[in-house]
């Protein structure tokens, strides 16, 4: 009898784990077929929803690109300086783990490339925080 109660509790326990447990990361790669390189699409973050967990993994020809993060005003200007780098990559086969909500910008710091449109801005949410409720009928505009 308390075996089949112990058997009972840890199929509940299990049952449990896989309900409450978040859905599995994902990992993008960055331009996909084109990857991290000069063709490297403009376009490819639309329709995609990056959340914490989530990765993004740079493919590119190692010596010919890199990935570096940098904040939002170099990512405009595009400054590639070393003090403008929050992180690096240069293996070609780069994979960074979106770790928290927010913007986060990668460039290509090689030659011109990230003036030549070799950038990429992210925006992750966190799945845990629940979106803003839309304001009452009385407060929507036209």
């Amino acid at each position: 009898m308390a075996s089949r109660q112990v058997l009972l509790l840890a199929a509940a326990a299990i049952a449990a784990a896989f309900i409450l447990a978040p859905a599995s990361a994902e990992v993008f790669m960055v331009g996909d077929a084109a990857g991290w390189t000069l063709e490297y699409p403009a376009t490819w973050t639309d329709g995609k929803t990056f959340v914490v967990g989530d990765s993004l993994m740079f493919m590119y020809p190692a010596g010919q690109h890199d990935v570096m993060e940098v904040g939002g005003a170099d990512f405009r200007a595009c400054n590639v300086s070393a003090s403008a780098a929050i992180g690096t990559w240069t293996s070609g086969m780069d994979t960074v783990t979106l770790d928290k909500a927010g913007t986060r910008w990668f460039v290509c710091s090689v030659g011109t490339h990230c003036v030549q449109g070799m950038k990429l801005l992210v925006t992750v949410v966190d799945p845990a925080t629940p979106a803003p409720a839309s304001p009452p009928e009385s407060f929507r505009c036209c």
